[in-house]
C-alpha cells in the first residue's frame, strides 16, 4: 500500500527544461562567434557558481557602508523578506491537507425530533471524537506539495531579485552623487576663473583699451558658469535624498570621502558562460521555479479526474442524562467512502486543459526570461567595450581644450587673438570637463550595470 501511495501521482514529474543556449558571450571575444548548445536544466550544478564581492573593488568605505544600511534597512526588501515567510507557512498549510483531520463535538439537544420524530419529548447530551482522512492515492496533494515548495524558491528568488536591485540601485545613485559633486566642483572653479578675467576685461574697457562687447561677452560666459552651481546643488540633494530613501532613512546630507576621478575604472572582467546565468540570475530561476509549480497543478487538476477514497471515524458517548453521560457504553464508527466524478460536462477535463495551457505559457516566459538575460549581458558588455574608448578619447580632448585655453589666454593678453576665441576655448574647455567626468560616471556605472545583469558578480 505504500509503494502504491508513493508511486501514484497524476501528472508528469519536473525533470528540468531543455534548452538552446550560446557557449560564450558575443561581445566576450570579438574574433569568436558563439555557437549553439543544447543543455538541459536538470544537469546544472550550483556549486560551480562563486559569487564575488563586487563592490569591494571601488574601495570606498562610504559606499560599502551605505549598501550595508540598504541591506538591513530597506522596507521593500523587508517586503520581499515577509513574502517568503508567507510562501513557507503556505508550505506548512498544504502539508496538512495529506494528515488526518482530527476533531471533537460536544452538545445536547432538547425535543421530540432526532433526525426522525420521537413519541416523547427527549434530552440528549453526547461528546465524541471524530477523524476523517483523504488518502492521497493518486497525488494531488503531493503535486500540490511540489507546486508549493516551488513558491518557496521563487519567492526565495524574488527577495534575491529585490536585494540585487537595491544593491545596483545604491551605487548607481551613489556614483550619479559624485559625478554631481564633481560637476560642481568644476563649475565653481570655472566661475572663479570667469570672474578674475571679467574683472581684468572691465579694467581694460574703462581705460579704452578694449569694446564693450568684449565686457558683454564675459559677463554672459561668468552668468553660464554661475548658473551651472545651483543645477548641481539641486541634483546633489535630490540625489542624496533618493540614497537617503533606499537605505530606509529619512532624507539627510551625505558625506562622501572619495572624489569621482580617484575611483579606478580598469576594472578587469573574468570570462563566463552564458549557462551561468540559468542558475545566478534570480529571475531566471524564479521563472523555472514558476513553471515547475504549474507542471505540479497540472498533476493536481489531472488527479481531480479520478475518484477520491476517504476514510472516516467516530469515537464518543451519549445519554439522555448528563450525570451519567460516561456510564452507558462507547459509541464508535468506522467507514469509508469513494467519490468520483461521473457527468460533470467536461469541467473538470476543462480545467486540466487550462492548467496544460498556463504550463506552456510558463515555459514559453521562461524561454524568453532567458533569452532576455543574454541580450543584456551583450548590452552590458558593448556598453563597457565602448565606454572605455570613449573615456580615451574624451581624457584627450579634456587635456587638449585646457592647454588651448590656456594658451588662447596668453595670446590675447599679447593682442595676439580676439577675445571670441578665448571664450570659445574657456567654453570648449568647461564642456571638455563636464562631458569627462559624465563618462566616466557611466563607466562605473556600467560596470554595475553588468554586476547586476550577471545575477550578482562573475567568476
Amino acid at each position: 500500500m505504500v509503494v502504491l501511495l508513493v508511486g501514484c501521482k497524476a501528472g508528469k514529474n519536473y525533470n528540468g527544461s531543455d534548452l538552446n543556449v550560446p557557449d560564450s558571450f558575443y561581445f566576450e571575444e570579438e574574433l569568436h562567434t558563439p555557437e549553439t548548445i543544447a543543455i538541459n536544466t536538470r544537469n546544472l550544478s550550483k556549486d560551480s557558481i562563486a559569487d564575488l564581492d563586487f563592490f569591494n573593488l571601488f574601495k570606498d568605505p562610504v559606499l560599502h557602508n551605505l549598501l550595508q544600511k540598504a541591506l538591513q534597512y530597506n522596507q521593500n526588501l523587508n517586503i520581499a523578506a515577509q513574502t517568503i515567510v508567507q510562501a513557507q507557512d503556505g508550505l506548512i498549510v498544504q502539508r496538512a491537507s495529506m494528515l488526518p483531520n482530527v476533531g471533537m463535538e460536544a452538545g445536547a439537544s432538547h425535543g421530540n425530533f432526532q433526525g426522525v420524530l420521537l413519541p416523547d419529548v427527549q434530552t440528549t447530551f453526547y461528546a465524541t471524537a471524530f477523524a476523517s482522512w483523504e488518502i492521497d492515492f493518486w497525488g494531488k496533494f503531493r503535486r500540490l506539495n511540489e507546486a508549493a515548495k516551488a513558491r518557496i524558491v521563487q519567492s526565495e528568488e524574488g527577495y534575491r531579485a529585490t536585494k540585487l536591485s537595491l544593491v545596483t540601485s545604491v551605487a548607481s545613485n551613489y556614483f550619479l552623487l559624485l559625478d554631481y559633486k564633481n560637476r560642481l566642483e568644476i563649475s565653481e572653479r570655472n566661475l572663479a576663473l570667469r570672474d578674475s578675467v571679467l574683472q581684468i576685461i572691465e579694467q581694460r574697457f574703462e581705460k579704452g583699451i578694449v569694446a564693450e562687447i568684449d565686457v558683454n561677452q564675459a559677463q554672459i560666459k561668468r552668468a553660464v558658469a554661475a548658473e551651472a552651481i545651483p543645477l548641481w546643488k539641486r541634483f546633489i540633494a535630490q540625489t542624496e535624498h533618493r540614497i537617503s530613501l533606499l537605505t530606509g532613512a529619512n532624507p539627510g546630507r551625505i558625506i562622501t570621502e572619495t572624489r569621482l576621478l580617484d575611483i579606478d575604472t580598469a576594472i578587469a572582467i573574468p570570462k563566463g558562460l552564458p549557462i551561468d546565468l540559468l542558475l545566478r540570475r534570480p529571475d531566471i530561476v524564479a521563472a523555472e521555479q514558476n513553471l515547475k509549480a504549474q507542471n505540479a497543478l497540472t498533476g493536481a487538476a489531472k488527479a481531480n479526474l479520478l475518484p477520491n477514497i476517504s476514510l472516516t471515524g467516530l469515537l464518543g458517548v451519549a445519554s439522555n442524562e448528563l450525570s451519567t453521560l460516561t456510564d452507558g457504553p462507547l459509541a464508535w464508527n468506522v467507514g469509508g467512502s469513494i467519490l468520483g466524478p461521473l457527468f460533470n460536462f467536461g469541467r473538470l477535463q476543462r480545467q486540466v486543459n487550462i492548467e496544460e495551457s498556463k504550463t506552456s505559457q510558463a515555459f514559453l516566459a521562461y524561454e524568453r526570461t532567458i533569452l532576455d538575460a543574454f541580450r543584456s549581458v551583450e548590452d552590458a558588455l558593448i556598453e563597457i567595450s565602448t565606454l572605455k574608448e570613449q573615456l580615451k578619447a574624451r581624457q584627450q580632448r579634456l587635456v587638449a581644450s585646457l592647454n588651448a585655453q590656456y594658451l588662447s589666454g596668453k595670446r590675447y593678453d599679447k593682442g595676439v587673438t580676439s577675445y571670441l576665441e578665448f571664450l570659445e576655448s574657456q567654453r570648449q574647455a568647461f564642456e571638455s570637463e563636464l562631458n569627462y567626468t559624465e563618462t566616466r560616471r557611466e563607466l562605473l556605472n556600467a560596470y554595475v550595470n553588468l554586476y547586476g545583469v550577471l545575477g550578482g558578480g562573475w567568476e
